[in-house]
């Protein structure tokens, strides 16, 4: 009697889903990382920017195995269809494609999760609606988003689409924080409070510098300064975000590249009754044309510094009030805190000007704060201490890593089990 050949098809393992691409659509951009949760590498990213202009343009890079270097295609892209159309080709050139069983779940930005958003969720189309509903408070993002969930959900219609709000990590502020002091009526029927951004960065960043300090997340209390063109902080005690300096918008709190921050309310009634601007034109003043770039028509710090180094007046009193509106924000969440561990530097500003970090923490000495200028200067794309030795508070600069979060918030969500998908 002949033994029958083994069926390597039917006894073969079956492959365990452990990719997560994670994808943040803008309103003419996509940008995207696909991860191995395994070991939490990079296998591939890429940009697709100019959607629906006659000149859209790919980036794609892929990371395993070393690579070729970047892609590039360009061409239009009539929408974001066929922007991820094309960004899984690229994908699928690497062997990487959607179509992959590998692939465990797609993550998803948003930027507006309201109060009903605290955690990452699976995409439902009541998920969507409520999402869609939020188009008010976040109108220049939520649909971007909606339009980059919808693509991938016909793309993959089979796979978990999960939402990772920006808003999400600030949902633990106290009431007495997140209330604006108007008419409690106006307010909730208008959903008017502060809902904070930046949340993924704030997140990650306030856990990393915790494992810096060799302590847990919950026995730690940072103060997370992310500084970009767009720039936020926020008081974390015990890992959970107590206080964040964005509100309703992304406008409110620190000096940024293009938005003013704070400002008085009552600024924007002068503006319509002496200069006769409308809601419009006041709304692109203010985000648009304020901030750093209002101030001496440069948002890029390193531009900024060089002319400050020249003798620039009008940088340098733009760097001063940046600078100011820091030191505000630090001593006013010392005070929130009680008791601060850490103030943790990260985004494009923070983790790259060194003069930025000195000058904010020059001063402050009285509550336990200084900067090493040796630590300071040396560069690295590491999570460090710039904090003299024996400090009493740590001063870290601490690289952000959204898409990293997204993916880890995702996975945890579909795979609870580290790899099996949960049904």
């Amino acid at each position: 009697m002949t033994t029958p050949a083994p069926d390597h098809e039917s006894t073969a393992a079956p492959v365990e889903p452990h990719r997560v691409l994670v994808l943040n659509s803008g309103s003419s951009s996509v940008k995207y990382q696909l991860l191995d949760m395994r070991d939490r590498s990079r296998l591939a990213s890429g940009l697709v920017e100019r959607i629906g202009e006659e000149t859209s343009r790919l980036v794609h890079t892929p990371m395993a195995g070393g690579g070729d270097g970047p892609r590039e295609r360009t061409g239009r892209m009539a929408d974001h269809g066929a922007a991820l159309r094309a960004a899984a080709e690229e994908l699928t050139a690497d062997g990487l494609g959607l179509d992959s069983p590998e692939l465990a779940a797609i993550g998803h930005r948003v930027v507006h999760g309201g109060l009903r958003f605290t955690a990452p969720t699976v995409v439902t189309d009541e998920v969507l609606k409520e999402i869609e509903r939020l188009v008010p408070v976040a109108p220049l993002h939520n649909p971007a988003n909606i339009t980059g969930i919808r693509t991938a959900r016909a793309l993959r219609p089979d796979l978990p689409q999960v939402a990772v709000f920006d808003t999400a990590f600030h949902t633990t502020m106290p009431e007495a924080a997140a209330r604006y002091a108007i008419d409690v009526e106006t307010a909730d029927a208008h959903r008017i409070r502060r809902y904070g951004f930046h949340g993924t960065s704030h997140a990650y960043v306030s856990r990393r510098t915790a494992e810096l300090l060799g302590k847990a997340p919950e026995d730690v209390n940072v103060i997370v300064l992310h500084l970009g063109n767009g720039a936020s902080a926020s008081a974390v005690a015990g890992g959970r975000c107590v206080e964040t300096s964005m509100g309703l918008t992304p406008l409110e709190g620190l000096v940024m590249g293009t938005r003013s921050g704070d400002i008085d309310p009552a600024v924007t009634f002068h503006l319509k009754r002496v200069a006769g601007m409308s809601a419009d034109e006041i709304d692109v003043l203010l985000n648009k044309r304020s901030g750093l770039v209002g101030l001496c028509g440069d948002n890029d710090m390193r531009e900024i510094r060089r002319r400050i180094d020249e003798g620039d007046e009008r940088a340098t009193l733009a760097f001063d009030i940046y600078i100011h509106r820091l030191k505000k924000y630090i001593g006013a969440y010392a005070a929130v805190l009680g008791r601060v561990d850490a103030v943790a530097f990260t985004a494009g500003v923070g983790e790259n000007s060194a003069p930025v970090r000195e000058a904010a923490i020059a001063g402050l000495e009285g509550f336990g704060l200084a900067v090493d200028a040796g630590l300071n200067a040396r560069r690295s794309g590491e999570p460090r201490l710039i904090s003299p030795e024996h400090a009493r508070v740590a001063v870290a600069v601490v690289p952000t890593d959204e898409e990293l979060e997204i993916a880890d918030q995702t996975f945890a969500l579909v795979a609870p089990d580290a790899g099996q998908l949960d049904n």
